[in-house]
């Protein structure tokens, strides 16, 4: 017998100009934003390799999590994928919410501690249009990312125009994004359909693996996820440097960063032993210790994204000139 499941179909709904946002267009910077200075010379160090890496015609992979996005970093990211620095954006379920909302109705984030009291929490009619986007992607033989940016465009969303997964979509970009089911608010939905969102998601996981299998000479970046970002690219690695052995080739050497705000010390490079609880900080023990470690190298930045994002942009954009 199959155990008892919920029943959907009994939850209401609210549209979202009933919910009070948290964060609304003031947060996007602007390109040319005052933005506080991050004097490492390591994150020139760091600008000079993806610059190199473009040069080459290389890979720079972009793995974030969503306060990347509601920090304010929109544009930075844009303009970079429109200027071919960044040649692959992935993301988790939640970025595909801000970033689809933000472009709706120019504001997101709602009071969790608030609506969970109520059972509201998540349960909003738009931005469960995700779910009908990936419902379709499916059908299509899209990925996830494609497909929400897909219908950002064609549907004319107001603020589009700071919608990384828009341009993705319209620039050829690939923005993929990596779910856990039942850990974003769209999962809550009538709509949802765990297997469309299954095999969407999964394209997009051999998407970015087929990044990894190209990252020779290149550059991964990690912005602001602990779990996500560092374990879909542990995968991804491990599938294309099979296929590299295979075909006597490598995916040694190439460089990783990660920015976050978890104080590492000075000796980041060397793995803490398992009796530190550091140990089971995932950005550092994969990105930057043993995936590089046969010829690569890693870097570790840590501050508000608000501030080591526009100062990285600037940093390239200075190397580029």
């Amino acid at each position: 017998m199959p155990y008892p499941q919920f029943d959907r179909g009994r939850l209401v709904l609210r549209p979202l100009a009933e919910r009070a946002h948290d964060l609304d267009l003031s947060v996007i910077m602007p390109l040319d934003a005052e933005v506080e200075d991050y004097p490492d010379p390591d994150l020139d160090v760091l600008a000079g390799r993806i610059v190199a890496a473009c040069e080459r015609g290389g890979e720079v992979l972009l793995m974030m999590g969503a306060h990347v996005l509601r920090q304010g970093n929109s544009r930075f990211i844009i303009d970079l994928m429109r200027r071919g620095i960044i040649t692959h954006v992935g993301t988790n379920g939640a970025c595909a919410i801000h970033d689809f909302e933000f472009s709706l109705i120019g504001a997101t984030t709602e009071n969790v501690a608030r609506y969970i009291r109520t059972g509201e929490f998540g349960l909003w009619q738009e931005t469960g249009w995700i779910n009908d986007a990936v419902n379709e992607g499916a059908a299509a033989g899209l990925g996830f990312g494609e497909a929400v940016g897909k219908m950002i465009v064609e549907r004319g969303f107001p603020h589009r125009e700071i919608s990384v997964f828009a341009a993705g979509y319209e620039l050829g970009v690939p923005v993929t994004v990596h779910v856990g089911i039942g850990s974003d608010i769209i999962h809550e939905h009538p709509n949802f359909d765990g297997a469309a969102t299954g095999v969407c998601s999964y394209r997009d996981f051999l998407t970015v693996t087929d990044t990894i299998d190209q990252l020779e000479g290149g550059v991964m970046l990690n912005f602001g996820t602990a779990v996500m970002g560092p374990e879909v690219y542990l995968k991804a690695l491990s599938m294309a440097r099979n296929v590299a052995r295979q075909e006597e080739r490598e995916i040694a050497h190439f460089t990783t960063a990660v920015f976050d705000l978890v104080d590492l010390g000075p000796d980041y490079r060397e793995q803490p032993p398992k009796s530190d609880p550091h140990y089971y900080y995932r950005p550092w023990k994969t990105i930057l210790v043993r995936t590089v470690q046969d010829g690569g190298e890693s870097f570790y930045f840590r501050g508000e994204h608000r501030i080591t994002f526009p100062n990285l942009y600037r940093r390239l954009l200075a190397q580029l000139n």
